[in-house]
């Protein structure tokens, strides 16, 4: 699904336009990238929790080569952790 399917899927259902409908998923959308920059968790119940991890440095070998050994720095991630009604449904 794409982001513009979402968008009529939730215009359709909520009886909103497609305008309307555009607004209320970039507000969802801003308010959960808005929390994980803060390091905070989105907990959304029956489904599932997003939240940021950090990676620490480490080295590695690029395609096997084990002469050359490369430094990848330190970042954050974001994980998805699923919520059990969720899996019970896709499972």
């Amino acid at each position: 699904m794409t982001k513009s399917e979402l968008i009529n899927v939730v215009a359709k259902k909520a009886h909103l336009t497609k305008k309307a409908a555009n607004e209320a998923v970039e507000a969802v959308f801003e308010e959960v990238i808005r929390t994980l920059k803060k390091g905070d968790k989105v907990v959304i119940s029956g489904f599932g929790t997003f939240y940021v991890s950090k990676v620490n440095d480490k080295h590695v070998e690029p395609f096997g080569d084990k002469t050359k050994r490369q430094l990848v720095k330190g970042h954050r991630v974001v994980n998805f952790r699923v919520g059990k009604p969720l899996k019970k449904e896709v499972w």
